[in-house]
């Protein structure tokens, strides 16, 4: 436990950390979710819930003071208020009713906000199933009441076990609001550092986020993450994807034991695989799934594209020596399969002298942004090179939450903004 220091601690979280509220597992409870973040701190949040307005809600913690003090916050913040109200309460709502806590210590809010939102989500969750069950029978699929929903019915021709397995998929689809792929016609772009930042952007702005890396042979997002040594636990229902302060990742890099080992598996393989990962995974209520996809057009994107659709938008990355081919590949593979395209951004583009802020164009520059405007395309950006992005990367650590104040991170962070500006059209 950290030290209590007046010179840390204002009044009132001082007061939260001394004395917390709410301390202690509910012997009764309808909502519960539990988190240990990379700090290797742990959450836990029970609440009960009558007509969806809280009525009790208790929480432990295992860190530092400042992490009691988040929690004993918000829990006086989430009383009388709806599961939906709770729900919106965000890092910054706890930050501003402690009176502030030290920079480096912004996680614990962030940590206390993300498990109450899990354990909301688990409320909404169960009563939805509760629901569905009591009117359908429990045969039912749970996951809408959309009678015409492709699921409702078997097909013509289609086996028994084949038709439960695609209703089991579009069960676990339909609790996921938006669907978007990151996706470029040649490897070593960028495109998983983006499709990772893009996840954690949409996270920290208090979205419900998942992370698929869908590149089967060759999956970087846990070493990206700092989660090389992670090992994935069923569950009730599954799979219980990683997580990662309240965002859900999943990947094959999580099936090996050794980092270095190689996974050789052939086409078929690769698409149960696939299929597995948004089929038999616990990803609950979302409002994003980003996909990181296997670099080129082949067998594992074909897999997946096929499988969620209809997915809402493709996010295409290149640098500017590869812009035009891969560019044009990646959209025509879009078309051809009815992918929205919300845009194309151009990694790389030039360099930042980190002490004067020159701008050199290493390459020739535009590229991306030509190629976009001849395919009629939004043009999202230019990313340029910076030493951060390659250490937050091999440190496992996202960019866009690490170095938020770094003009890179601005510049990042307007072509996030605008990708989630595309999608919501």
């Amino acid at each position: 436990m950290d030290v209590f220091n007046i010179d840390d601690f204002y009044l009132t979280a001082r007061r939260h950390a001394n004395d917390p509220r709410n301390m202690g597992q509910l012997d009764t409870f309808n909502g519960y979710a539990k988190i240990t973040d990379v700090h290797d701190d742990t959450m836990e949040f029970w609440l009960l819930a009558d007509s969806g307005i809280i009525q009790k809600i208790s929480f432990v913690s295992t860190g530092c003071d400042y992490l009691l003090a988040c929690g004993s916050m918000i829990t006086c913040l989430a009383g009388g208020k709806t599961v939906k109200e709770v729900r919106a309460i965000d890092q910054k709502s706890i930050l501003d009713a402690l009176g502030g806590l030290p920079d480096d210590h912004h996680h614990c809010a962030l940590l206390a906000a993300n498990t109450l939102a899990a354990a909301c989500d688990d409320y909404l969750s169960r009563q939805e199933v509760r629901q569905n069950t009591d009117v359908q029978g429990s045969s039912a699929c749970n996951s809408c009441g959309d009678t015409g929903c492709s699921a409702a019915k078997r097909r013509e021709g289609e086996s028994r076990k084949d038709f439960l397995d695609r209703r089991r998929l579009q069960a676990r689809l339909c609790r996921i609001k938006h669907k978007i792929v990151i996706l470029s016609g040649k490897g070593g772009v960028g495109k998983s550092m983006v499709a990772v930042n893009l996840a954690a952007a949409l996270m920290l702005s208090g979205r419900r986020v998942g992370l698929l890396d869908v590149d089967i042979s060759g999956a970087t997002i846990p070493a990206m993450l700092g989660l090389e040594n992670a090992s994935l636990k069923g569950g009730s229902d599954g799979l219980q994807p990683v997580e990662l302060e309240g965002m859900k990742i999943m990947s094959s890099g999580f099936l090996v034991q050794n980092p270095e080992e190689a996974l050789i598996w052939r086409g078929p393989m690769q698409r149960s695989i696939i299929r597995q990962f948004l089929a038999d995974v616990e990803w609950g209520d979302l409002d994003y799934l980003i996909a990181d996809a296997p670099p080129g057009t082949g067998d594992e994107l074909l897999s997946f594209c096929r499988l969620v659709q209809p997915l809402d938008g493709a996010v295409i990355v290149t640098t500017p020596r590869k812009s035009a081919a891969d560019v044009r590949q990646s959209i025509s593979f879009c078309r051809q399969l009815s992918i929205p395209v919300l845009g194309v951004v151009e990694n790389m583009s030039c360099l930042i002298c980190p002490q004067c802020g020159k701008i050199t164009q290493i390459f020739p520059a535009g590229g991306g942004k030509k190629t976009a405007a001849e395919m009629k395309v939004p043009f999202l950006g230019a990313i340029p090179l910076d030493p951060a992005i390659a250490h937050a990367g091999d440190a496992g650590r996202a960019f866009i939450q690490h170095f938020t104040g770094s003009p890179t991170a601005r510049i990042l962070q307007e072509i996030l903004d605008a990708v989630a500006a595309q999608d919501s059209k």
